[in-house]
C-alpha cells in the first residue's frame, strides 16, 4: 500500500508528473461558477493542478496544503508570472486561514477525504469541522466545489467503501449538489503507465495495466457543490 504522506513530502515531482496526465478542470469549475476575479481558496492544493490553472484569471487565490513541498511546486510555477496574486501556506482543512466572508469560491480536490473517510478516527466530526470553517471564509453567493475519487480503474462510478460515508453526507447533510464525471489518465505510453501507476496506486493496479496494456487508465471522479445562502 503506499503510503501518500511520504508521496507529497519526498516525491512530489513524480506525483505532479502523474496528475499532469488527467484532463484539465478549468470547464468544470467554469460550468458550475464563472472564475474571473473572484478570491479563491485551495484546499488540499497539491503540487497546484487546480491552483495553477485558475491563477491567471482571478484576483487572487490562497493555495492552503499540508505539505511544504508541495507548495514550493506551486511557487516554482507561478513566481514568473508578476501579473498572478497568490498566496501559499500550510495549512490543516480544520482551520483555514482566511478572515471570515474573505472567498467567493473554495476548492477542494482529492484532500478532505483524508479527514473524512470511514477509517480515520472522528470523521463525522472532522468532516462537520471543515464545512463550518469552509462556510466561514465563503462570501455570500460565494461556492465551494469538492472533488473526489469516484475510483480508478473503472469505466463507471464504484468508490471506495471507505468513502461511501463522506459522500453521502456531502449530499444527504450538506446538501450539496453532485455529479461524475470521467477523468482518465493518458499516460505517453505503456512504461510511464506501468511507472506512475505503480508509484500512487500500488502494484495491484499497476499489474491491471500492464496486463491491459492500458496506456490510458480509466477514472472516474466525484463533483459535489453548493453555493453559501444569503
Amino acid at each position: 500500500m503506499t503510503d501518500h504522506t511520504i508521496v507529497y513530502k519526498k516525491q512530489t515531482e513524480m506525483y505532479d508528473q502523474m496528475v499532469s496526465k488527467q484532463p484539465s478542470l478549468m470547464n468544470v469549475i467554469n460550468d458550475i461558477t464563472s472564475i474571473e476575479q473572484l478570491d479563491v481558496i485551495d484546499m488540499g492544493a497539491g503540487s497546484g493542478r487546480i491552483t495553477t490553472i485558475l491563477a491567471p484569471y482571478v484576483k487572487s487565490i490562497l493555495a492552503l496544503d499540508s505539505s511544504t513541498e508541495m507548495l514550493q511546486l506551486i511557487e516554482k510555477q507561478l513566481d514568473c508570472d508578476d501579473n498572478i496574486n497568490y498566496k501559499t501556506q500550510v495549512a490543516d482543512h480544520r482551520n483555514i486561514p482566511a478572515e471570515n466572508e474573505s472567498a467567493d469560491l473554495v476548492v477542494a480536490g482529492w484532500s478532505i477525504c483524508y479527514l473524512g473517510s470511514s477509517n480515520v478516527e472522528n470523521n463525522v466530526h472532522n468532516i462537520e469541522v471543515v464545512m463550518k470553517e469552509i462556510m466561514r471564509v465563503l462570501r455570500e453567493k460565494g461556492f465551494v466545489i469538492i472533488f473526489e475519487t469516484m475510483g480508478t480503474g473503472f469505466e463507471t462510478p464504484n468508490p471506495p467503501e471507505f468513502l461511501k460515508q463522506y459522500y453521502s453526507l456531502l449530499e444527504e447533510k450538506y446538501g450539496f449538489s453532485h455529479k461524475w464525471i470521467r477523468l482518465d489518465y493518458s499516460f505517453d505510453n505503456i512504461e510511464q503507465a506501468e511507472e506512475l501507476t505503480r508509484f500512487f496506486f500500488g502494484n495491484d493496479l499497476a499489474d491491471k495495466v500492464v496486463t491491459g496494456n492500458l496506456v490510458t487508465l480509466p477514472e472516474c471522479a466525484g463533483v459535489w457543490w453548493l453555493e453559501k445562502e444569503t
